[in-house]
């Protein structure tokens, strides 16, 4: 009897252990959803007087601390959860033996009784009511216990993910100072919208491919027909444009000046300017620029909300479409001989930039993801390689969203989301300047002067001996970039011979030697290919399996940048002058447009 009567109060005290620790936990999820710690309104003040006054160390204190305080405090909560499901478990784990133990003791000494069916009876109820109460207490903790995981899970538990939720609302431009990655995706353009602008190098999917159908295929440097308007230059650079709505964008600077022009494509009036500035990282030593590249060769990127620029010292920035800045943060000097040319490029809001510098012994390359809206680093992976000078690409295949970079000795492609390698083609040598292309199914993807190669990127691993689908050796460029329209492939040399293949099986269709120099890659749009070399010839040509010239002009202007493609025009950045090749637009200004 005595061990029945513990067993009975050990189940009864287990269970009201378990229903308190269930309901403690409920209670304290409910409050953290009431009022979440991390959405701190004090925290989002002191923020909004950092953006007023960003240079104020006392507010930058003050952020720094209330930031501590908010991750001990988080890192509590999660703790106090995770210890609550642990308890509440090991309460319904002995409510439930302590009630079998019980019934095991309650078995009574067999007796002579005077009514064998009525004793019977009271047997079954007594067991039966025991077996309820078990299944009842049971079943409630099992509930709670199962509802407390539902309710934790709920919570971040990663490091990043915390620094995620810190800050997460809009940029406030302060810099390298909030961590703030968590993805928005209606903080940034859709695809829709990507692909009618031209926010990056070679276009929205980096491969000089424009759905444009009405594009100019004539303009004359003479008389100005087809030719809405040109504007010098604001700064020296080899850049590409970019463009936005009616913004184009480009850098420019030299060691002295960095900054950042919009103008108009309407007009070609500059809407506004402004400089980088950057504080210093460090007393590392300055980054060592050749004058043949400059500070200027990246092209910039947007996601339609933001621009982004990054310069050949390492100084990266961004602001937003009317020109206010929004954050800015140093990679430090980078280490190339020939220069920082790598473009940026962008993945929902998200600011993708590929720093190869040095020798690959060096372990200083790496992949970096940043937060658009605040330039936080979302993930980094190192890289293997030394220095190169292509640009990556995002592309979607295989049903993952990869970013493909280039650099010796491998192709190699990385998960979007989380920067994880997902596979690689060791294929490349030399110094790595064309940017990888993809249309049609199949990467395209120059090693200088060596083979051109198609890959299909739907592996995993190293995937050498079995994506490679064809390789041509015959005039393959050093500089430009190859472009395709899924049908064909166009490639052309520093030397100006340009070769057409069949995009399925490399097989070469036609070749022609244009015997000029060409730096900017050639680009598609509306079935014709366009040709700027560096002295000022521009050619452009059918793109089809027989060659046919269409036009060809001296633009008096040199051109190692690539064209961009927006409405009816063409933006081209020369070494002297921008121009905006449009036949509709000159007729606008001959009608008092100025």
């Amino acid at each position: 009897m005595e061990a029945r009567r513990n067993w009975r109060m050990t189940a009864w005290v287990a269970g009201v252990f378990s229903v308190l620790v269930g309901l403690t936990m409920i209670f304290g999820r409910l409050s953290i959803r009431a009022e979440d710690p991390l959405k701190s309104p004090q925290l989002k003040e002191y923020k909004e007087q950092l953006r007023l006054n960003p240079s104020d160390e006392q507010i930058k204190k003050r952020v720094r601390q209330l930031d501590l305080r908010l991750r001990q405090r988080y890192f509590r909560q999660l703790a106090q959860m995770e210890s609550g499901v642990y308890l509440l478990l090991a309460g319904v784990v002995v409510f439930v033996l302590a009630i079998k133990q019980g019934a095991r003791c309650q078995r009574p000494l067999p007796m002579p009784q005077p009514k064998p069916d009525a004793s019977e009876q009271a047997t079954r109820s007594a067991a039966s009511a025991r077996w309820s109460v078990a299944a009842g207490g049971a079943a409630i903790g099992v509930f709670l216990f199962i509802l407390s995981l539902g309710l934790s899970a709920a919570l971040p538990k990663r490091t990043a993910e915390v620094e995620s939720l810190l800050g997460a609302d809009e940029a406030s431009g302060a810099g390298d100072l909030h961590p703030t990655t968590q993805a928005k995706a209606n903080d940034a353009a859709t695809l829709q919208e990507l692909r009618q602008n031209w926010p990056r190098f070679r276009g929205a999917d980096g491969s000089g491919f424009s759905l444009l159908t009405n594009v100019p295929v004539t303009w004359d440097t003479k008389t100005g027909a087809g030719i809405a308007w040109k504007a010098p230059v604001p700064a020296s650079g080899f850049n590409s444009p970019i463009i936005w709505g009616d913004q184009v964008f480009l850098s420019g600077g030299d060691a002295g000046k960095r900054e950042v022009f919009c103008l108009d494509t309407k007009t070609g009036q500059t809407l506004w300017r402004q400089p980088v500035v950057v504080a210093p990282s460090g007393t590392g030593p300055a980054a060592e620029v050749p004058e043949s590249t400059g500070y200027a060769a990246s092209t910039m990127a947007t996601d339609g909300r933001r621009v982004y620029v990054i310069f050949a010292n390492g100084d990266c920035a961004a602001f937003t479409l009317k020109g206010k800045p929004v954050w800015s943060k140093s990679f430090g000097a980078l280490k190339n001989p020939y220069g920082h040319a790598t473009s940026l490029a962008t993945w929902q809001d998200r600011l993708i930039v590929q720093l190869d510098q040095g020798d690959a012994e060096d372990n200083k390359s790496r992949l970096y993801a940043l937060d658009g809206r605040t330039g936080q680093i979302v993930w980094q992976r190192p890289r293997k390689v030394g220095a190169s000078w292509a640009t990556p690409i995002v592309i979607e295949a295989a049903g993952k969203t990869q970013v493909i970079t280039l650099a010796v000795p491998c192709v190699i492609s990385y998960a979007a989301s989380d920067g994880a390698e997902l596979w690689r083609v060791e294929c490349l040598n030399g110094e790595i300047t064309p940017s990888p292309e993809f249309a049609g199914g199949l990467l395209f993807v120059a090693s200088p002067s060596e083979k051109l190669l198609a890959i299909r990127p739907d592996g995993q691993g190293d995937v050498t001996k079995t994506h490679v689908v064809w390789t041509n050796e015959d005039n393959v460029p050093d500089v430009t970039s190859p472009t395709s329209n899924g049908e064909l492939v166009f490639a052309v040399t520093t030397s100006g011979m340009l070769t057409c293949l069949d995009a399925k099986d490399g097989k070469k269709q036609w070749e022609h030697d244009f015997d000029m120099e060409c730096h900017a890659s050639p680009s598609l749009a509306a079935d014709r290919l366009y040709l700027f070399s560096q002295k000022g010839t521009a050619v452009v040509i059918e793109a089809a399996r027989q060659f046919k010239e269409l036009f060809r002009t001296e633009m008096g202007d040199g051109f190692h940048a690539s064209p961009a493609f927006a409405q009816d025009r063409i933006l081209m950045r020369g070494l002297t002058n921008m121009w905006c090749l449009g036949a509709a637009a000159a007729q606008e200004k001959k009608a008092g447009q100025p």
